[in-house]
């Protein structure tokens, strides 16, 4: 036990626990221990009192039922570990965060005005797989049985929806996620880059704050404030989460 724990805590952090919340919550929806109604979106929920604000979050954390709760927790997971540890857009943490935060933003309004669907983590997923294959040009990956260009994959992914019930609305929900993808690259990367402009929505500065104060510290008898070590950054998060270690004075 002790091993597996050892071995689910080396992996990286943000795709971890947003994994984690996929599977748990699709998993109790599914076996009847949680209601599906708070996972399902609907924009005219947000003008109602009190406003379903948490909806804006847990529609992104429920998969496609059967077989679709193991491959859907699984390709967040991969898609996300792959941004995590070797996307040169995302060097620190609070960059996915903050990446994270701008698609599911983009997505929202998108499926509201376009689209009738009400689960929208397959927008995500495809919004990862998006971005973490365009580093991939010129590469191979593997769907189920056969080899395509990296570049690919998410357009395969949108495709094979069409083979479930509700295909059309499943793949309208899939391109939302590729536009918000899309426009984040091209805010970040495209036009910085053949531009010569800047990046148009840089990591806000608030995100690295909350990562750098003071941090909370679970104990058998309650919660207590960790002071910040000489030389070092605490914060409310793991340590694994953090995008830099201890500074050293030059000269």
């Amino acid at each position: 036990m002790a091993d597996i724990v050892s071995v689910y805590m080396s992996t990286p952090p943000i795709a971890r626990t947003v994994a984690t919340a996929v599977f748990l919550c699709s998993v109790g929806v599914y076996t009847g221990m949680l209601s599906a109604a708070p996972f399902v979106f609907h924009y005219s929920l947000l003008f109602k009192w009190p406003p379903a604000l948490y909806r804006l979050v847990t529609s992104f954390l429920l998969t496609s039922p059967n077989l679709g709760v193991l491959f859907d927790t699984y390709f967040v997971f991969t898609y996300l570990s792959q941004l995590e540890t070797s996307n040169s857009k995302f060097q620190r943490k609070e960059d996915l965060i903050w990446y994270l935060m701008f698609v599911t933003t983009i997505i929202v309004p998108l499926n509201a005005l376009f689209t009738e669907g009400y689960l929208l983590l397959q927008a995500l997923l495809i919004a990862l797989c998006y971005t973490a294959t365009q580093d991939q040009r010129g590469m191979n990956a593997h769907f189920y049985i056969i080899t395509i260009p990296a570049q690919l994959m998410p357009w395969c992914l949108l495709l094979v929806q069409l083979l479930f019930p509700g295909g059309w609305v499943n793949m309208k929900v899939g391109l939302t996620g590729i536009v918000a993808a899309h426009l984040h690259d091209f805010l970040t990367r495209i036009y910085p880059e053949f531009g010569n402009g800047r990046n148009l929505i840089p990591t806000p500065g608030f995100i690295s704050w909350f990562m750098s104060t003071p941090r909370v510290q679970n104990t058998v008898y309650g919660q207590s404030m960790q002071p910040a070590r000489d030389g070092g950054r605490s914060g409310p998060l793991p340590d694994s989460w953090r995008s830099k270690g201890p500074g050293r004075r030059l000269g």
